[in-house]
């Protein structure tokens, strides 16, 4: 038994309330963004808001939170306990932060907001999601605000996604990719080893047989499909835990380039991975979850990256490609290897490269500071998107749909949310040199080993759910924090060596 502690297995028995509301809050999440119907959005914004605010008054209960301190000074207690109590402990700190008002103004907003962009993005209408957008940023002024910053607003939302994370490590962090993979970038567009363009981006597909390779495929990876998964439909890929058995994603079909469905259900499954593979003794508990998305976007992207896009993965999954789409038989497993990698820069963050990648995260967190503290408006935001976008790689949106209406992550009040996708690419860089070292990666991935890679994951990272915080996990699993060092090494010695 891992909770040793009578203090706090209690305060674990009184969590589990706690954890159903966010089941329930989870469930009707994944529901708003697959099954509901249209109009369904006005009840369920008003029921979404009711239940944040009956989690935040149940977190703040008197007994409850005098549970949590008294446990804070208990001695002897063991890591686990101790992550309860540290994850307990910052989401009572946020929570009173947080007045009532603004917790369920937020849920209403974001939840009419998540239609709004859905529509806008369809139409090609910034104005129709704008007063939305301006609501949003308004909110995580204040939101900011109440939480508490010492250097820059943006550090208080940081933090929400990446525990202890700073604005000055996102500076440091991006400053440095900026500039790196700047010139890795032009050197591997000039060298033209990895094509720009592929004919299989223009292919179209037929979307019965496509979903059926994607589940052949998850199968392969061993992904639980209708025991502990499901796989479905939605405007913008997603994953998504109703708890430690019950983890969902979804993808989209798009009738065209069928690399950008495959490797959304990679990407996803990464995700769903984790969620999975956390230690059963967690459920139900305050750290039966993943530490952060920065850490979590690490699965992902591993998955999505290193795994997914590297010629070993191919051989294997090449099969099922041929039978069951016609035109792979065209090529050869090394040109599906290409086209798995081709490298341009390009206007869409989630069809983007591995080498351009994380330029889109930088655009995306210059702008949100320059929101957040007032410095433009947010009607002067797709002009000055178009414009980042042009001088970070070259090429400029000619629609909002394909610029700053393509990701649905502001429409959910995510502001400072996608700093961690970066986190994610280094993280995923970092497992793989470790992987490299001890156990073969390539290898395992040649012969379909997949549950090698598996288990690695379960015991350097997954199984330990939040009870390490982010960077301490880090240190625990690869001796050192976010080393963006190692993102750049993988790209320097996949594309140009």
């Amino acid at each position: 038994m891992v909770f040793e502690n009578p203090v706090v297995r209690e305060i674990i028995e009184k969590y589990r309330v706690l954890w159903s509301i966010s089941h329930a809050l989870a469930l009707m999440s994944w529901d708003s963004e697959t099954y509901m119907p249209r109009e369904g959005y006005r009840d369920r914004a008003i029921a979404r808001a009711e239940l944040e605010l009956l989690r935040q008054q149940l977190l703040l209960r008197q007994d409850f939170v005098e549970l949590v301190e008294r446990a804070e000074g208990i001695e002897g207690l063991n890591d686990y306990e101790k992550g309860v109590v540290r994850v307990l402990k910052r989401a009572i700190r946020i929570a009173r932060a947080l007045p009532p008002w603004l917790v369920a103004e937020r849920a209403k907003v974001t939840q009419e907001a998540m239609i709004a962009w859905r529509e806008a993005k369809t139409r090609n209408d910034f104005e129709l999601f704008r007063p939305y957008l301006e609501k949003i940023f308004e909110l995580a002024r204040k939101t900011a605000n109440y939480l508490g910053w010492e250097k820059h607003p943006y550090d208080a939302l940081l933090d929400l996604y990446e525990e202890g994370l700073k604005t000055e490590d996102v500076d440091r962090i991006l400053g440095y990719l900026k500039k790196e993979l700047k010139k890795v970038v032009e050197r591997v567009v000039d060298e033209g080893r990895y094509p720009q363009t592929h004919p299989l981006e223009n292919t179209v597909y037929d979307t019965g047989r496509m979903e059926v390779v994607n589940r052949k495929i998850l199968e392969i990876l061993g992904y639980p499909l209708g025991v502990k998964g499901r796989l479905d439909v939605s405007a913008h890929p997603f994953t998504i835990d109703m708890g430690l058995n019950d983890v969902r994603i979804t993808t989209r079909y798009e009738g065209v380039d069928f690399k950008r469905t495959l490797f959304s259900v990679i990407h996803e499954y990464g995700h769903a991975l984790y969620q999975l593979q956390i230690d059963p003794a967690l459920a139900y508990t305050p750290v039966g979850d993943g530490v952060s998305l920065g850490v979590h976007e690490g699965q992902s992207r591993f998955w999505e990256n290193i795994v997914g896009r590297s010629r070993e993965f191919v051989e294997v999954i090449y099969p099922v490609l041929r039978e069951n789409l016609d035109f792979i038989s065209k090529y050869t497993p090394e040109e599906v290897y290409y086209y798995f990698n081709t490298v341009k820069p390009s206007l869409i963050r989630v069809d983007a490269d591995e080498v351009t990648y994380n330029m889109h995260i930088v655009l995306r967190a210059e702008l949100e500071k320059l929101a957040l503290t007032g410095e433009v408006k947010i009607s002067d935001l797709p002009e000055l998107w178009n414009n980042t976008m042009e001088e970070l790689l070259g090429v400029k949106p000619k629609t909002y749909s394909e610029g700053i209406l393509q990701d649905i992550h502001w429409s959910m009040g995510s502001i400072g949310y996608f700093p961690t996708y970066t986190l994610g690419n280094i993280v995923a860089a970092m497992a793989r040199k470790t992987m490299i070292h001890e156990i073969k990666l390539y290898d395992r991935i040649a012969s379909g080993e997949f549950s090698v890679i598996r288990e690695w994951q379960r015991e350097k990272i997954h199984k330990y759910g939040a009870v390490y915080p982010p960077r301490e996990l880090l240190k625990k699993s690869f001796g050192r924090e976010y080393s963006p060092e190692d993102l750049v090494e993988y790209l320097v010695e996949k594309y140009l060596k």
